[in-house]
C-alpha cells in the first residue's frame, strides 16, 4: 500500500496525491447533482438546458459521469498495489480529473457544441485513463490485472457506441448502455471476488472465528464465465429466452458464491456487510433480469434499476467509504452516517424498484434516499479525502483493493 515513506510522494496537493481522492469525492458530489437535475427535470423544472434529451443525460450520467469516476478511483489507486509503482498523481491525475469535469460540462452543453465536439471531448477522460491504466500495467508487468483494463475499454466502448448514434452514425445506443452496465456488473463480480472475502477472512481470523470464507476455486471461474457470457448476450441477443435464461443461471451462482462468504458473521460491522450487501444486490438484480426476460416481471427497468442503483451503488459507496479511510490512515469502522448511507442506498434501490407498481411517490422516495445517501458520503468524507493522512505507522492490510 502507498504510504507517505516513498521519496517524492507527498510534495503535491493532498488531493491530488492518490487516485480515490479527487475521483471518490467527484462521484459522491456528481451523485447528488446530477439526481437533483434529473429529479428537478421530472418536476418540470427547467434546471437543465432546454433542448437536451433528459432521460438520455441522466442514463449517460450516472454510467459514464458517476460510475466512471468511481471506477477510476478504485483502478488508480489499485495499481500502485499490484505493480509497487508510485500512483499517478500531481497534474497527471489534475488532468484526468480535469478531462472528468469537461465531459460533463460538453454533455450539459451539447446543443451548442454539437455532437462531435461533444464526443470527442466526453470520450477522451475514458481513453487516456485506459492509456495510464495500460503503461502503468506494463512498466510494472502486471499481466494479471490486464483484465481491467479489458473491461474499461468495453466500457468505453459502450460509451463510443452511445455518441455514433447521437452523430446519426449507427443505430447503437441501446447496445452501448447495455454492454456498459453488464460490463460493471462483471466488475463489481471481478473486484467484489477479492475484496469482499479477503476483508471478511482477515476480519474473522483477527478475532479468532472459525469458519471462513470459501477460498477461490472452480466455481467461481463458472460464475464469472457465466457473467461474462451474459455481457456478450445481452448486447448480441438482449431479448431472447436464452438470454433471459442465462441472466438467472448468473444470479443463482453468484448468490452461491455469496454465501460462500460467511457475510452473516459480520453483521456487527458495517464496513464489511456493506460489501456483502452490494454483491447480494448484484446477483439479486442478475436473478431479476432473467425473470423480467421470461416475462415473469412485469418492468425490466426495474430489473436494471436493481443493477444499477442496489448494485454498482451499493457497491461503490461501500468500497468508496472502506478505502477511503484505510488508504488516509483511519480506523476502520462505520460511523452512524456511513452506516446510514448504506441503508438509503438500499432504500433509494428498492423504491426504485417498486415504483412501476407503486406510482410516482416512490420514484421520489428513491430519489430522495440516493441524494441523501451520496451527500451524506460527500459531507461526512470531505475533509478525509482532502486532508492529510493520519496514523502513517498502522499498516491495513485489508486496504489493498488488489
Amino acid at each position: 500500500m502507498f504510504t507517505e515513506s516513498k521519496p517524492g510522494a507527498f510534495d503535491k496537493p493532498v488531493i491530488l496525491q492518490q487516485g480515490f481522492r479527487p475521483f471518490f469525492l467527484l462521484a459522491g458530489a456528481w451523485a447528488v447533482l446530477a439526481m437533483l437535475l434529473w429529479m428537478g427535470s421530472l418536476a418540470g423544472l427547467p434546471v437543465l438546458p432546454a433542448g437536451i434529451d433528459v432521460l438520455a443525460w441522466h442514463k449517460h450520467e450516472m454510467l459514464f459521469g458517476f460510475a466512471a469516476a468511481a471506477i477510476a478511483g478504485f483502478i488508480l489507486t489499485a495499481i500502485p498495489n499490484w505493480t509497487g509503482r508510485l500512483p499517478i498523481s500531481g497534474w497527471r491525475l489534475a488532468l484526468l480529473a480535469g478531462l472528468w469535469g469537461l465531459g460533463r460540462l460538453a454533455f450539459l452543453l451539447a446543443e451548442e457544441l454539437g455532437p462531435g465536439a461533444v464526443a470527442v471531448v466526453e470520450l477522451s477522460f475514458l481513453f487516456v485513463l485506459m492509456a495510464a491504466i495500460a503503461r502503468e500495467l506494463i512498466s510494472g508487468r502486471n499481466w494479471r490485472n490486464l483484465p481491467f483494463l479489458v473491461l474499461i475499454g468495453l466500457f468505453a466502448t459502450g460509451d463510443l457506441l452511445v455518441h455514433l448514434e447521437r452523430l446519426g452514425i449507427l443505430d447503437a445506443a441501446d447496445a452501448g448502455y447495455r454492454l456498459s452496465i453488464f460490463v460493471l456488473a462483471m466488475l463489481v463480480a471481478l473486484i467484489g471476488g477479492r475484496i469482499v472475502p479477503s476483508f471478511t477472512r482477515n476480519w474473522l481470523k483477527a478475532r479468532g472465528v472459525d469458519g471462513l470464507p470459501v477460498p477461490a476455486n472452480l466455481f467461481d471461474r463458472v460464475a464469472l464465465a457465466a457473467l461474462a457470457l451474459l455481457v456478450v448476450a445481452e448486447v448480441a441477443a438482449p431479448d431472447s429466452p436464452a438470454t433471459a435464461s442465462l441472466a438467472l443461471a448468473a444470479g443463482l451462482l453468484h448468490a452461491w458464491r455469496l454465501i460462500r462468504w460467511k457475510g452473516f458473521k459480520v453483521l456487527s460491522e458495517p464496513l464489511l456487510w456493506s460489501l456483502h450487501l452490494g454483491y447480494a444486490w448484484l446477483a439479486a438484480a442478475l436473478v431479476l433480469v432473467g425473470l423480467a426476460g421470461l416475462g415473469l416481471l412485469g418492468d425490466e427497468g426495474a430489473a436494471l434499476h436493481a443493477l444499477t442503483v442496489g448494485g454498482f451503488g451499493t457497491m461503490i459507496m461501500a468500497v468508496a467509504t472502506r478505502a477511503s479511510l484505510g488508504h488516509t490512515g483511519r480506523p476502520l469502522t462505520a460511523g452512524a452516517g456511513t452506516t446510514a448511507a448504506y441503508v438509503l442506498v438500499s432504500v433509494a434501490a428498492a423504491a426504485r424498484i417498486v415504483s412501476p407498481f407503486a406510482g410516482e411517490a416512490a420514484l421520489w422516495v428513491s430519489g430522495a434516499a440516493w441524494t441523501l445517501a451520496f451527500g451524506l458520503f460527500t459531507v461526512l468524507y470531505f475533509p478525509v479525502l482532502a486532508g492529510p493522512r493520519v496514523e502513517p505507522k498502522r499498516p491495513d492490510p485489508g486496504t489493498d483493493p488488489g
